[in-house]
């Protein structure tokens, strides 16, 4: 197992102040959150109960593209907002299917950095690490040494950016740059919130910026142009469940969550 990263001394947690992957977690029936997180999870709730049922769709879907991409030949993964841990998480899923696979999550929440090492768990063939870094700093992240041990940038990666993108006023700048570093052949997946399909995503939106979180919504345009200059993959820009559901499943119907879900190649 890899050395766990390093920790600074007396971290302050913040736990003063919610931080959206601790929300998260709340919502999604974890118990690694906060006074102020259950506060914003409440009302968040209040204002659009639908909230619990998209935030596990997402991560349904997050498993549904490791799975997808590992079952096409990825063996490299880029998990920028990984989260408090929850299994399964991300390594788990794509190592089932391709053990030899190699894990780096990424995340600016020191309480995820203090529940990390349950994602440092691997296949003896894999790897998995941590980067306690912020994705809106892409230059720092694709600096850390860490990543290097991890990954090999001179071979495709897949970039997974699940649920991030609506706390970044200019997303279009981050996921050029976070793509820019990777090769050719790489791939990212992404979930976006939107407001097309849930209306209610607006209060929601509201209430998140209200208690300290900024959060952006987008069209489907504006995800369609967050890819460009990639090769967009079927089927497409399309409401969440709708991403390549697994065989048997009957997926949710388009307004039971708030998301779209995409994905694109690199070129």
């Amino acid at each position: 197992m890899p050395p766990m990263p390093s920790m600074p001394d007396e971290p302050d947690l913040q736990t003063d102040r919610p931080h959206s992957a601790r929300v998260y977690n709340y919502i999604v029936g974890g118990t690694v959150n906060y006074a102020a997180d259950r506060e914003t999870a409440a009302k968040a709730l209040e204002g659009w109960p639908g909230l619990r049922t998209s935030m596990l769709a997402n991560r349904a879907c997050m498993q549904r593209m490791g799975r997808h991409f590992a079952g096409l030949g990825m063996r490299q993964f880029l998990d920028v907002g990984a989260g408090i841990p929850a299994s399964p998480n991300l390594h788990e899923v794509v190592q089932e299917t391709a053990p030899d696979a190699r894990v780096l999550y990424v995340d600016n929440d020191p309480i995820v950095l203090a529940h990390a090492r349950a994602l440092l768990t691997s296949t003896p063939e894999g790897r998995t690490a941590y980067v306690q870094a912020d994705m809106r700093t892409p230059d720092a992240l694709f600096a850390d040494p860490v990543l290097h041990e991890t990954l090999d940038l001179t071979r495709p990666v897949t970039l997974t950016v699940i649920a991030m993108l609506q706390f970044v006023e200019d997303a279009q700048t981050l996921v050029d740059a976070l793509v820019a570093p990777l090769a050719p052949g790489s791939h990212i997946a992404l979930t976006v919130p939107t407001a097309d399909l849930a209306p209610e995503s607006r209060d929601l939106a509201r209430e998140y910026t209200r208690s300290g979180i900024p959060m952006y919504l987008r069209d489907r345009a504006e995800v369609e142009r967050l890819l460009t200059g990639l090769d967009l993959l079927a089927p497409g820009v399309v409401p969440m469940p709708r991403w390549h559901p697994a065989p048997g499943d009957a997926p949710l119907p388009n307004t039971a969550t708030n998301m779209y879900a995409a994905a694109a190649r690199k070129p």
